[in-house]
């Protein structure tokens, strides 16, 4: 196996940021077939492959906004209003995925694209752990 570490800036603001490029990269040095894994350590953050951009990020945080709403409702109450969520989002949209690779490529359908989900706005920094498997 092996593996990299990509830093992704999320700001201060929910987001669904796309990391395939950083991912295609990692597994075109890998130059053969394999799977990609991607795996994101942190307790308030998700992976998901979606189609990105014609408002299907914006439909997701949509979604996402009217499933964990950023109220007082959570036990796992400090940080930011509603930072609790963020805590029951990775049972929903979790922080891991795995995509097939062949020849180098990452084997996505037409538009499918790879993405972190963040709705921690108290953590504008995170990690994403790219593991490439193969024979």
């Amino acid at each position: 196996m092996r593996s990299q570490i990509i830093s992704v800036a999320t700001g201060s603001r929910e987001t669904v940021h796309d990391i395939t490029p950083a991912c295609a990269d990692f597994v075109r040095e890998q130059g053969e077939d394999g799977l990609l894994h991607v795996f994101v350590p942190h307790a308030t953050a998700g992976v998901v492959l979606m189609e990105l951009g014609s408002g299907s990020d914006d439909d997701l945080l949509a979604a996402l906004r009217e499933l964990l709403p950023a109220d007082d409702r959570w036990r796992h109450a400090h940080g930011s209003r509603g930072h609790g969520r963020s805590h029951v989002m990775p049972a929903l949209i979790p922080p891991y995925a795995t995509v097939p690779v062949v020849g180098g490529r990452l084997a996505l359908g037409t538009w499918q694209s790879i993405a972190l989900v963040d709705l921690n706005v108290d953590n504008p920094q995170r990690q994403v752990r790219l593991s490439f498997l193969s024979d």
